[in-house]
């Protein structure tokens, strides 16, 4: 068991937090409005940007330096929203935190609401510091559907003229600093055809076998990638790869269907061009399958449409950002990584960034997900050293 002496002083916040489901599929705005109303009482306005729906918002709040200054500084950076739990065995309600031997369990408690929590239990620390640089606090949502969100608060700052100097990201790497993730790019395939008797194949075009094909092509340019690189042996996964997730299609045996629909991603290394992959699948859609269903039939059509994307991450080792985490985390290793995050919006929108917080990404997206104790109480002392650092 825990002793009270061993409880982080953040475990409050994270239950507050974790207590509240914030399922992609669910309004977040509960947290961004419990979120800005504790700010608020202590002073500070923060900047809300929503989505077209309105019930998702980004969050966006400065702590000012100490001369009042707001530009420049750090960000410390978390999405709110987390994984579904559906069909998946907890040994206790995933929204109802609780401390098991040495644990925190619950959904999010790991991915990623350990570390909002931690910086927002912090604010008051932040607030009687001397900070010669303001520190911002960015929470989004529905990174975990495709990074969506990140890119309406960003797109906002420029908008507003605020250009923060770096960004420390908090998802879960065990408060080990990666430098570097694979851009994460997914589509959607419909597969028009035409439908006939099952007897009479030569009078419909089966969508099922088309998408197939397609499938099958996305499944060599990946061995190719696997094959043949690029490579960067830094990476747990080093070269680009490439799947086909869902797919669904057809309504009875005898029946040729004619609409198949499927999903496929590829997550390219940083020095691979992603769009270029995007083009050669496309073009073999295009131009080799599409021409051979069209001579079965003139309506037959292959329609792709981007489902989500999210840029690589490849910081620079010179970057401040760069050199301050490692220095106050003394990790020199050159860590990259092949699930995304954020990160690699933030250094697109010209904010350097790197990727630090607590907890271990094995535990994420997991059944009794947890982060233990002694990560939070490590994150707690990172962050104390990062407002030490931008303090007179």
């Amino acid at each position: 068991m825990t002793s009270a002496a061993n409880i982080p002083a953040s475990l409050d916040w994270i239950k507050k937090l974790v207590s509240i489901d914030t399922t992609s599929r669910e309004s977040n705005l509960g947290l961004i409005e419990l979120v800005r109303d504790h700010l608020r009482g202590a002073g500070i306005e923060a900047l809300l940007s929503y989505d077209a729906t309105g019930r998702k918002a980004n969050l966006f709040a400065t702590v000012p330096a100490a001369n009042g200054n707001t530009q420049g500084g750090i960000v410390l950076s978390g999405h709110t929203d987390v994984v579904p739990v559906d069909g998946q065995p907890w040994d206790s309600d995933p929204f109802a935190p609780v401390v098991r031997d040495g644990k925190l369990f619950g959904r999010g408690t790991c991915d990623m609401k350990g570390f909002i929590g931690t910086a927002l239990t912090l604010l008051p620390e932040m607030q009687k510091a001397s900070l010669k640089q303001p520190l911002h606090f960015a929470l989004s949502y529905d990174e975990e559907v495709g990074c969506v969100g990140a890119p309406v608060m960003l797109a906002d700052l420029k908008a507003r003229g605020i250009k923060p100097d770096g960004c420390i990201v908090g998802e879960p790497t065990s408060m080990r600093v990666i430098v570097a993730h694979k851009g994460i790019n997914a589509y959607r395939c419909c597969v028009h055809g035409k439908a006939a008797h099952s007897s009479l194949t030569p009078h419909g075009v089966n969508a099922i076998e088309y998408a197939a094909r397609l499938i099958c092509y996305i499944r060599d340019v990946a061995d190719e990638l696997r094959a043949n690189g690029p490579f960067d042996e830094a990476f747990d996964v080093p070269f680009t790869t490439a799947q086909t997730g869902v797919i669904k299609g057809g309504i009875a045996l005898n029946t040729i269907p004619d609409f198949c629909e499927f999903t496929f991603e590829y997550r390219n290394l940083p020095s691979v061009d992603a769009p270029s992959i995007y083009a050669r699948i496309q073009d073999y859609a295009h131009g080799t399958l599409l021409p051979k269903m069209q001579r079965e039939h003139p309506d037959a059509r292959i329609e792709l449409t981007p489902v989500a994307a999210a840029p690589s991450l490849d910081a620079s080792e010179q970057a401040a950002i760069t050199q301050l985490v490692r220095a106050l985390t003394a990790d020199t290793d050159k860590r990259k990584v092949a699930y995304g995050t954020e990160a690699g919006q933030f250094q697109q929108a010209g904010v350097p960034a790197v990727v630090c917080g607590p907890g271990d990404i094995q535990q994420a997206h997991k059944p009794n997900e947890f982060v233990a104790l002694e990560q939070i109480e490590a994150c707690e002392g990172f962050l104390r050293k990062v407002i030490r650092s931008m303090s007179d």
